[in-house]
Formats: structure tokens, sequence, C-alpha cells
């Protein structure tokens, strides 16, 4: 089977392709798709790969499944298209970047700007059902993109992973802590942002991690 993603990720994922789990998974998401609303649109599953190579990655920020209402999911976690709101979670993301750098909150949502400078923003679950959050998270792309997490650990240096709240720091045993940086803060959600979210500064420390590493910073 041939999986329609940015040429150097169908490399570095091939063995991923052929697995069982895999072929099980694509099989039941082509099933919703033709039978419910599922959220991205198909060509936007895999956005997060087209937008940022694998040679291009230096920052990893991960997040749980796509947005569940319309119009919302775009491929990329966080990000909405410019016509949609902000999202209260990216909100408080653009409002820590704003007192941490000094930069002024953006009128939009869509943060491909990030991922064509090295931000690979991955959800762990790449679809979800219509109005039903976590809904495809039993069907196996949470394997997939372990995948995704460990062959960058594994193959890449001095990438800096953004684990916001207790699932993605559950990630951290994919990531050799000794070739990468790890910053951890809770959710950006606004259930949780002010227990230290909001102030963590973690924008300013992964440019800093970034420049020490002679790699170009990323204009948040």
């Amino acid at each position: 089977m041939t999986v329609q993603i940015e040429k150097s990720w169908q490399k570095i994922l091939a063995t991923e392709f052929t697995e069982d789990y895999f072929l099980q998974l694509t099989k039941k998401v082509r099933s919703d798709y033709l039978n419910k609303i599922i959220y991205p649109p198909p060509k936007l599953i895999f956005n997060a790969f087209a937008q940022c190579s694998f040679a291009m990655v230096k920052v990893v920020i991960i997040g749980q499944d796509p947005y569940h209402g319309p119009n919302q999911a775009m491929g990329l976690s966080f990000s909405v298209s410019d016509e949609v709101p902000i999202p209260p979670s990216l909100l408080n993301i653009f409002k820590e970047i704003k007192n941490d750098l000094n930069i002024t909150i953006p009128n939009n949502g869509n943060l491909e700007r990030w991922a064509k400078q090295g931000v690979l923003l991955l959800n762990a679950t790449l679809t979800v059902e219509k109005g039903l959050a976590g809904s495809h998270q039993n069907y196996g792309w949470n394997k997939f993109t372990d995948a995704v997490i460990k062959n960058i650990s594994d193959k890449k240096e001095h990438i800096v992973f953004l684990l916001w709240g207790a699932f993605a720091q559950s990630k951290q045993i994919l990531i050799d802590k000794n070739k990468h940086l790890i910053l951890t803060a809770p959710h950006p959600s606004p259930l949780s942002a002010h227990r230290g979210f909001l102030g963590c500064k973690h924008f300013s420390q992964t440019n800093e991690y970034l420049k020490s590493h002679e790699i170009k910073p990323i204009i948040w």
C-alpha cells in the first residue's frame, strides 16, 4: 500500500506502512470517512508531514487529537485555518509567546508559518469523528505517531520536544534525553494553563537551545 505522505517521511516510516496495525488502521479510517463526518479532510491527515519534512524538523509539539468541530482541524496540532476563531488553548500559547518574547498576538491561528520553519505540529491521533473528542484514539494512530517520535529521537540530534500536559509528557520514554531537549509544562487549556504553562518561557528556551547548537531559531 502506498500512503500519500511527504517523500522523506515515506522513506523514514516505510516499515510502518506494511505493519498489520497500520493496514487495520487505514481500513477503519477509510470506512469512517465513507460513513461519518471525520476531521480533518482526507487530504490534510498527513499535513504536519507535508509542511515539515524530516530534514527540516527542529521542534516537535505534540497534541492529542484533532479539533472535532466544523472547519477547525487542518492536520497540524493546535492550528486552525485563517478564518476560524483562535481556540482557547492556542490563545494561551500566543499569550505566553507575547509574555516570553514580546511578540504581538496574531489575528489568526494558522501555524503553517511555524511548520515551514521546522516545527512538527504532531497530533498523536490524526483523525477524529465530528463532535467526539478521542473517538479514534484506539484505532492505532498512537502506535504510528510513537514511531514518528522515536525515529526523530534516534535519527536526529538537538531537537526540542515541547510536551504540554500529562498525555504529551507520557511520550518522554520515546525520546533520548542525552541528544535532545525536553521541555514540559501543564497543558495550555484554560483549565490548566495557570498551573504553570503561562510563564513557562518555553519559546525563548527553545530558541536559546537551537542557537547554542548553531541552528536557526524559530520566528514564533
